[in-house]
């Protein structure tokens, strides 16, 4: 790979550090975790910035005195790195700017009306810092739509042409024909409850259809060797009501709502590869 580095200690198999950019602690559970692990597990550094603090996720009933919600959610994000094995943690700074048309996306201190230019800077410095190889953020839409998300695109690629030397460019996304192919067999064999259709092409969150055609996609990751360790991380993050309904899920059918994760590489031709992005 461009701009490998080796490991310390005298091994020549070429390692390289990854930035995970995430807009919310929970979301390189969900999202990225089994993809961060098996790069933990070759070798690799992982190193996960968030870019906010989650405060506008669900309220945890059992908070300390003088215990906040973004205190409760930096500690989970960093129990959750224990369990993926990331080297570093680090945080850009603004506030979680809610879902699309809350007031929160107007706070002066919200990632979705940050400056880009401001905020790819925060990025950058990190990833100079590290001198990074690869970085990952989401696809143009967020995934879903999320304002954060959304901005998250924007954010990582202005950060990598800032960068010191350009990282390789990677987007998480989902399946959107493995998610319509999932709901209708498990319609088929009567999995579904009367009355919860769902739709992966109906609009979700800023009115475009959830994650990206299968065409668009360049890299299957099998994380199902690692799905335990991604339910760990996901269980630190046991604040949050989302991660509630996840962890609900039996054994076989958690794998196999998380047991892939799906990313993009810009300037690649078509078609995908079923593999880890770093080999």
């Amino acid at each position: 790979m461009r701009g490998a580095h080796h490991a310390p200690g005298g091994h020549n198999d070429p390692v390289s550090t990854i930035v995970f950019l995430h807009a919310h602690p929970d979301d390189e559970a969900s999202q990225t975790a089994g993809t961060m692990r098996l790069a933990v597990d070759a070798g690799h550094r992982v190193v996960c910035v968030y870019a906010t603090n989650g405060d506008h996720g669900s309220v945890p009933a059992d908070l300390a005195e003088g215990e906040t919600v973004v205190d409760r959610r930096r500690a989970e994000a960093e129990a959750s790195a224990q369990v993926l094995g990331t080297a570093r943690v680090s945080w850009l700074g603004y506030a979680d700017s809610g879902m699309t048309g809350w007031e929160q996306n107007g706070h002066e201190q919200s990632f979705h009306g940050a400056d880009t230019e401001e905020a790819a800077g925060r990025l950058a410095a990190v990833l100079d810092e590290e001198d990074a190889d690869v970085l990952v953020g989401y696809d143009w839409h967020g995934g879903y739509g999320h304002p954060d998300h959304v901005k998250v695109h924007a954010v990582v690629h202005r950060a990598a042409e800032l960068a010191a030397r350009r990282p390789r460019l990677l987007e998480a996304t989902m399946n959107r024909d493995e998610m319509r192919r999932q709901y209708l067999a498990a319609k088929e064999a009567g999995l579904v409850v009367d009355g919860a259709d769902w739709d992966p092409d109906a609009p979700a969150d800023d009115g475009n259809p959830f994650g990206s055609p299968e065409a668009e996609i360049h890299w299957r990751v099998d994380v199902r060797p690692v799905i335990d360790v991604k339910r760990r991380a996901l269980a630190c993050h046991a604040s949050q009501e989302d991660v509630g309904w996840m962890l609900g899920m039996g054994e076989e059918e958690f794998a196999g709502a998380f047991g892939t994760e799906w990313y993009i590489e810009p300037g690649l031709p078509a078609g995908m590869t079923v593999g880890h992005p770093l080999g």
